[in-house]
């Protein structure tokens, strides 16, 4: 499964709209295993555009410190799941905190 992580000097983004790059990262749920990491730019940040490169992209699963509940909707649209709540930490450490059932949904850090 390949996971999108919202970044910022190399971690995790604390604002998911505001983000430089996202880390598309693999994982596979079977084995724990997490694989390729890749850096991608996206495109300009307007309300819809980011739940629909990403799900172009490939990506099942998004783990974000804040998002904004139309956000999440909209994720949820394209089939995609959100973990919101996350700490900063790499994408690596992050996504196999997830396969080891460690990171779950906490205090959303976005207010809008």
């Amino acid at each position: 499964m390949l996971i999108g992580i919202p970044l910022a000097e190399g971690s995790l983004a604390m604002h998911f709209g505001h983000c430089e790059k996202f880390a598309l990262v693999e994982a596979d749920e079977n084995t724990g295993a997490v694989g390729e990491t890749k850096e991608v730019t996206p495109p300009p940040h307007e309300p819809g555009v980011l739940p629909r490169w990403l799900a172009e992209q490939g990506v099942k699963t998004i783990i974000a410190g804040g998002m904004g509940q139309r956000a999440q909707n909209l994720f949820s649209e394209q089939g995609i799941k959100t973990i919101v709540g996350a700490p900063s930490a790499s994408p690596q450490m992050l996504v196999k905190a997830l396969l080891d059932g460690k990171l779950t949904s906490g205090e959303n850090l976005c207010d809008h």
